[in-house]
């Protein structure tokens, strides 16, 4: 049978903090910027971003993953076929586009004249595009071959248009540019699923590219490790772990972030710690903070007498909690980040809605990535997520349709599949093509353009 599985993405400012307490309120904001709730009018009135989903979150408390998963043990999942009660209403592609639910860390980036304050607000950014995976704990529906998704925010000066280029394996491309041309953000992601007894862990295959066009610069990273416990019993909870290099191909600047499994009592659960050093190797900043919190920088030697005079002397041994036969309770978390007297503050998570737990554990931004404004549809593409009646099923709370749709448009698929191999076909991409990133040398799913164009007369008819 046929696939399914994935998961994935938060907000800030930068600041200065002389306290040792957590007090957001006395920190200096860097830039000075404050973004808007996502779910307000956009400032030029024109349309008003909706607040709630259409309905409320299916219970799956009558369902089993168990039974689906007991013969799964290790191995990858992309094949396994879920009930589609176990999803949240998005396409994969959508996930992807929550990466720029904080763009104005990208525009703060590209207006700083100095290379490592640049760079630190890149690394805000990169962990701020995986913030939003907090409690993020259904699947996102699998996209389709060839299904895409377009999302232009000009309040927030950007467009993004993403294409599942790949079935088997499953490989996902997205290019976002500036509308005033600052800008150009892509990636391609292969996300790798595997069922370890009682959790799921994510490995995000891929790399993501972000190029300053004014500075001439060019950024990438991969990110980290997921890992979604209590899959079979007890409340679901995730982790964030591994090591994250960002590399300036241009200065020779390099940001390393380790995100730190939560080891043994839970101590370093969310947390995030690294450093920026320049071409020759000197530490220049230190960053540390919390993916689903809030991220700040420091001067190292300020870093190093703090751990001296009142930091952590002793360190836990860090175990992979996705392998460790110790039960999976959630940790308690240590809700604040224990400032450093002078430290920055580069970003802080926008808090979710107050129905967020019943919508899925939604944002406000991503409340917004499903829904047809007006006149929207006849713009789109016909291959667009938007118009999936699964997810549009399932988001107005109808699970026997939706669950009806997607047996459908996967048998679509498969049928589809079979008569290109009768034919001897080869599916071809419609907007990005494998070609060689120029930063990294290395294959990756690059944007041939045209696609705002709007000529989608050969597109394929995916529903």
């Amino acid at each position: 049978m046929n696939s399914e599985e994935e998961f994935y993405d938060a907000e800030t400012g930068l600041e200065s903090d002389d306290s040792c307490e957590v007090s957001f309120k006395d920190a200096v904001v860097f830039g000075s910027k404050q973004v808007a709730d996502a779910s307000s009018t956009q400032e030029n009135g024109v349309w008003a971003r909706r607040k709630v989903l259409p309905a409320e979150m299916i219970s799956r408390n009558n369902f089993s993953v168990w039974s689906i998963l007991k013969k799964c043990i290790g191995m990858e999942l992309s094949k396994i076929a879920m009930p589609v009660v176990f999803n949240e209403p998005l396409s994969f592609l959508q996930r992807i586009s929550e990466y720029m639910e904080h763009t104005y860390l990208i525009h703060k980036a590209c207006s700083l004249s100095d290379s490592i304050e640049r760079m630190q607000v890149v690394a805000a950014f990169a962990v701020s595009a995986v913030a939003s995976q907090w409690e993020r704990t259904g699947k996102p529906f699998n996209p389709l071959l060839g299904e895409t998704y377009e999302l232009i925010r000009e309040d927030e000066g950007y467009r993004l248009i993403s294409e599942q280029v790949s079935h088997h394996p499953p490989v996902s491309a997205f290019h976002a540019e500036s509308l005033k041309q600052e800008f150009v953000f892509h990636g391609s992601i292969y996300p790798k699923l595997k069922f370890w007894g009682k959790s799921v862990e994510a490995e995000p295959k891929g790399t993501m590219t972000l190029e300053l066009l004014k500075h001439k610069e060019a950024y990438t990273w991969s990110n980290p490790m997921c890992c979604v416990h209590n899959i079979i019993l007890g409340k679901l909870w995730i982790e964030q772990y591994g090591t994250v290099e960002i590399i300036n191909h241009s200065t020779g600047d390099k940001c390393i972030l380790n995100f730190k499994p939560c080891g043994m009592f839970g101590k370093e659960l969310h947390k995030v710690e690294g450093y920026i050093q320049d071409k020759s190797k000197k530490i220049r900043l230190v960053i540390y903070g919390k993916w689903t919190e809030c991220m700040y920088s420091v001067d190292p030697k300020v870093y190093e007498s703090q751990k001296k005079t009142g930091g952590d002397s002793k360190k836990l041994k860090q175990e992979h909690s996705c392998e460790s036969e110790e039960a999976d309770e959630m940790p308690e978390v240590q809700e604040t980040v224990a400032v450093i007297p002078g430290s920055a503050l580069l970003w802080r998570i926008t808090p979710r809605p107050a129905h967020s737990a019943q919508m899925y554990n939604f944002t406000s931004f991503a409340m917004t990535l499903n829904e047809l404004e007006p006149s929207m549809e006849t713009l789109l593409a016909p291959t667009d997520c938007r118009l999936r009646p699964d997810i549009k099923a399932m988001e107005n709370g109808d699970i026997d349709a939706a669950s009806s749709e997607k047996e459908r448009l996967e048998e679509k698929q498969r049928a589809a599949r079979r008569e290109r191999a009768q034919d001897k076909e080869d599916w071809s991409t419609r907007w990005f093509q494998l070609r060689t990133n120029p930063h990294t040398g290395a294959e990756d799913w690059l944007y041939t353009g045209g696609y705002f164009d709007r000529n989608f007369s050969d597109c394929p008819n995916i529903y």
